[in-house]
């Protein structure tokens, strides 16, 4: 078999980033946009030792999980890796991939897992549910401005007029900012020149209380035209905050140190539940807000709080598990890394009238060692507060996609909490984490996945470990 060879093949199985997957003559390949059940004529597009990667070229038998994918542009864009598969089956997907991980990864016992396992919490809605948008800016080959968002693995931009994952707001907003980049000559970015104004455009929605925000990521000292810009902007009901963003690096990193509001406020209010959040344009915000309520809530229910707990929220970001955490908790300290997020955090809970919420700067794996050993000096001179703080009752951590530091883990198994529950937004490195806290001491007691992000191969999960006596 060669390169470009044609030939016909049936899906078996689906990878955990939602290829088809199924053999042919003894060997393995992967394709994407391929469903089980498939029978499909594959182009082949590389080919290793023992597998190889293809392409559908046609569907000679659908499965019963394909659907007609809702985006037409669905196989160029990428980001909706899955939308050819029926929701059911995306649900489907999702449960069996964090049990995948768990298994493959953590070497947890399968038939235990299954049973701690609970079904996984759906989406009523799952298109037009993300609350924020990062749109490049670019020109296509005829020399037009174009919005959009990078094909797989690379920085070219496909143009997108209406995603069907965010708001339809954002659609009304590209327009205006492309007539006006027409009108007054404003330049896309040029990342191999370096030269250009606009890099991307950031809209944020608040979805209880309708409120827009729109950032022009900029690379240059100031925004030409704001006010008129501004003018126009204005225009869009529920248009509540316009400011620029400042990045003259060449950095893949989309937002810069410096923003400036030029119009409105300087963020945006949002609600999950009954707290309510202030989000400026480089806050951390969940961006499904319902779905959001519903993993906070587990991780709330999981927590087993009585009012008497002292519980540390690690990777806090605004606070936002904080503030869910306080109404049952004595008393909760959040750790995250980024300044503006904390003070996010503080002001957050100020704003909800939240008074046993505390907030510290820093990396968790640095914050929580340094705290540990401060604290154990205080507790041999018997300082019950301090003691309180050491020996937590419960610890939460919600951390990026690579997880939890090794010293950040070593550290929750020396303070000893009597539960850990971790949200986590990759079931892989979930399941690295948890084989390290479950050889400390620990087992797992529930696990609960959560749809946060239809469309896609992502899937959030928020599992509950207690401390083995």
């Amino acid at each position: 078999m060669q390169k470009n060879d044609l030939f016909e093949l049936k899906i078996t199985d689906i990878g955990v980033d939602g290829e088809g997957i199924g053999k042919y003559e003894g060997m393995t390949f992967f394709v994407k946009d391929a469903c089980i059940g498939d029978v499909i004529r594959a182009r082949v597009i590389k080919l290793k030792k023992n597998y190889g990667y293809a392409r559908v070229e046609e569907v000679l038998t659908p499965s019963t999980f394909r659907i007609m994918p809702k985006c037409p542009i669905y196989r160029q864009c990428g980001g909706c890796q899955i939308q050819v598969m029926s929701y059911e089956s995306q649900l489907m997907f999702k449960q069996n991939k964090v049990l995948g991980n768990l298994v493959r990864l953590g070497h947890f016992d399968e038939a235990e897992i299954k049973e701690k396992m609970l079904p996984i919490i759906g989406m009523e809605e799952p298109f037009r549910y993300r609350n924020k948008a990062q749109f490049p800016v670019g020109y296509d080959k005829n020399g037009d401005i174009v919005f959009g968002f990078y094909a797989s693995r690379s920085h070219n931009i496909i143009p997108v007029e209406d995603c069907y994952l965010g708001v339809e707001q954002n659609k009304e907003i590209l327009g205006i900012v492309k007539k006006w980049m027409e009108q007054y000559g404003i330049a896309p970015y040029d990342e191999t020149t370096g030269k250009g104004l606009l890099r991307h455009v950031l809209i944020r929605y608040g979805f209880a209380t309708r409120e827009i925000m729109v950032c022009m990521i900029i690379n240059g000292k100031s925004l030409p035209h704001g006010a008129e810009l501004s003018g126009l902007l204005r225009e869009v009901e529920g248009m509540t905050s316009i400011s620029y963003n400042v990045n003259t690096e060449n950095t893949n990193k989309i937002l810069g140190d410096r923003t400036e509001c030029i119009w409105g406020q300087a963020y945006i209010t949002d609600h999950i539940k009954q707290f309510a959040f202030h989000i400026s344009p480089q806050s951390f915000y969940q961006v499904n807000p319902v779905q959001t309520e519903k993993l906070y809530s587990c991780a709330l229910d999981f927590a087993g709080l009585t009012g008497k707990e002292s519980v540390w929220d690690l990777y806090c970001g605004i606070g936002t598990i904080s503030l869910f955490l306080s109404q049952k908790a004595r008393q909760v300290y959040g750790v995250e890394i980024v300044p503006q997020a904390i003070e996010d955090a503080k002001n957050n809970a100020k704003l909800n009238g939240v008074t046993n919420a505390e907030f510290f700067v820093g990396k968790a794996e640095e914050i929580l060692p340094q705290f540990y050993e401060r604290e154990s000096k205080k507790e041999a001179d018997n300082d019950r507060n301090s003691a309180a703080m050491l020996r937590p009752d419960v610890i939460v951590v919600d951390p990026p996609r690579k997880g939890c530091d090794a010293v950040c883990l070593d550290t929750m198994l020396k303070m000893q909490p009597e539960r850990i529950v971790y949200v986590s937004c990759d079931s892989a490195t979930l399941a690295r984490d948890l084989r390290i806290l479950c050889d400390g001491g620990y087992e797992i007691q529930k696990v609960q996945a959560v749809d946060q992000f239809g469309q896609t191969v992502h899937v959030e999960t928020a599992c509950l470990l207690s401390r083995k006596c």
